[in-house]
C-alpha cells in the first residue's frame, strides 16, 4: 500500500480515538478507579486477546495459503493486519467498512488484488458465519442448563431459525461467491444504484474471479474451509474467558457456561446494533440484560460493558499504531503461481 494511503487510515484511526476519549460518559478518575478495581484481571483480559487475534490471524493464513506449500505473506504479517483490521473495523459505524479496504489494500502487492479481495470477502464470510455457529451452539447450551419458560422458548425458536436461515444463505454463498451477487444487489439501491453499476460494468471479470477462488477454497479444499471456521468458532470460546475473568472481580456464583450465554446474547443485541461505531450503547445494555436474565446483578453487567470498552480502546491503540510499524518494501515478494 502507498504510505499517503496508509497515513489517510492513520488519521482517520486518530481521530475516531480522540472522539472516543471524550464520548466516554464518565470522568476519568472514575474510569482509572474501575481499572483499579479489576486488579490483576485486567492485563490478563489485554493479554487473552493476543491470544484471540492470534487464531483470527491463523484463520485467515489458512485462507490467504489455500492448500499452498509456500505462502507468499508471512504469518506475522498476517497477524499484524488482523489486529489493526479489526481495530478500524471496531471504530468505524456499520462496520466492515474501513478494516476490510485496508486489509486489501496492504495484500495486494504479495498476493495481487484479485487473491487478496477474495481472502479477505472470505475470511468476513467465515469470522459472520462463525457467529451464527456460536449463537446456535449458545441456544443448545441454554435449554440443557437453564429452565425454559414459554417466551424463553418462544425467543430461542425464532433466534435460532433465523441462525439456520442465515447458515443456508451462507453455504450458497461459498459454493458459488458471494461477490457478484452482491454488487448486483447493490446495482437495485437507488444511492449506489449508478456508482454499483459502473464498478460492475467496469470490474465484472475480476469480481467473477473472486468468487471463482471463493468457490475453489470451498469445493476443493474443505479441510481448509472447516479449520478456518473452527479456529473463528474457537476464538468465540476463548473469548468468553474475558467475560468470565471480569465478573471473577465481583462474584465466586458464576460458570463459565453462564459466560458463553452472556457473550452469546450480548453480541446478539449488540449486532442489532451494526450501525454504531464500537457499538456504543447497545454492548453496555445486552450486558445488562444477559447477567439479569442469569440471576445475576445487573450493575455487574454495565461494569463488564465499561471494562470491555477500556479494553476495545486500548487495542483500537493499538492497531492503529501497527500501520507504521513493520512496513519494509525489502519484505514484498511477486505473487507465487498456484499449483
Amino acid at each position: 500500500m502507498k504510505n499517503r494511503y496508509r497515513n489517510i487510515f492513520l488519521v482517520f484511526g486518530v481521530v475516531v480515538i480522540v472522539a472516543m476519549l471524550f464520548s466516554f460518559e464518565m470522568d476519568y478518575h472514575m474510569l482509572w478507579e474501575n481499572v483499579k478495581k479489576a486488579s490483576g484481571w485486567f492485563p490478563a483480559v489485554l493479554l487473552l486477546w493476543v491470544f484471540i487475534y492470534l487464531l483470527n490471524a491463523l484463520s485467515w493464513y489458512l485462507i490467504i495459503k489455500n492448500g499452498r506449500k509456500k505462502c507468499e505473506v508471512s504469518f506475522w504479517r498476517v497477524y499484524k493486519l488482523t489486529i489493526t483490521g479489526f481495530a478500524l473495523n471496531y471504530a468505524t459505524p456499520v462496520g466492515l467498512m474501513g478494516g476490510e479496504p485496508y486489509r486489501i489494500m496492504e495484500l495486494t502487492p504479495y498476493v495481487g488484488v484479485s487473491r487478496a479481495t477474495s481472502s479477505v470477502i472470505l475470511y468476513v464470510m467465515t469470522h459472520i458465519f462463525s457467529h451464527f455457529c456460536f449463537w446456535l451452539f449458545s441456544i443448545c447450551l441454554y435449554i440443557v442448563f437453564v429452565p425454559l419458560n414459554l417466551f424463553m422458548g418462544g425467543l430461542l425458536a425464532l433466534v435460532g431459525a433465523f441462525c439456520l436461515l442465515a447458515i443456508y444463505f451462507f453455504m450458497k454463498g461459498y459454493r458459488s461467491g458471494m461477490a457478484v451477487k452482491t454488487l448486483k444487489i447493490c446495482c437495485k439501491i437507488p444511492f449506489l444504484k449508478k456508482w454499483s453499476i459502473r464498478f460492475y460494468s467496469k470490474h465484472e471479470a475480476d469480481l467473477q474471479n473472486v468468487d471463482e477462488q471463493i468457490a475453489d477454497l470451498h469445493k476443493q479444499n474443505k479441510s481448509t474451509f472447516i479449520t478456518s471456521l473452527f479456529l473463528e468458532f474457537s476464538s468465540r470460546i476463548v473469548g468468553c474467558l474475558e467475560v468470565f475473568f471480569i465478573l471473577s472481580v465481583l462474584t465466586t456464583n458464576v460458570s463459565f457456561v453462564d459466560c458463553i450465554l452472556i457473550l452469546a446474547f450480548t453480541s446478539l443485541f449488540a449486532n442489532l446494533f451494526f450501525f454504531s461505531p464500537m457499538q456504543l450503547g447497545a454492548r453496555e445494555g445486552g450486558f445488562a440484560i444477559s447477567t439479569g436474565g442469569l440471576a445475576i446483578q445487573s450493575a455487574f453487567g454495565v461494569y463488564m460493558g465499561l471494562i470491555t470498552r477500556i479494553r476495545e480502546l486500548v487495542w483500537i491503540i493499538i492497531g492503529i499504531l501497527l500501520m507504521k510499524v513493520g512496513n519494509s518494501s525489502k519484505d514484498k515478494i511477486k505473487p507465487l503461481k498456484k499449483k
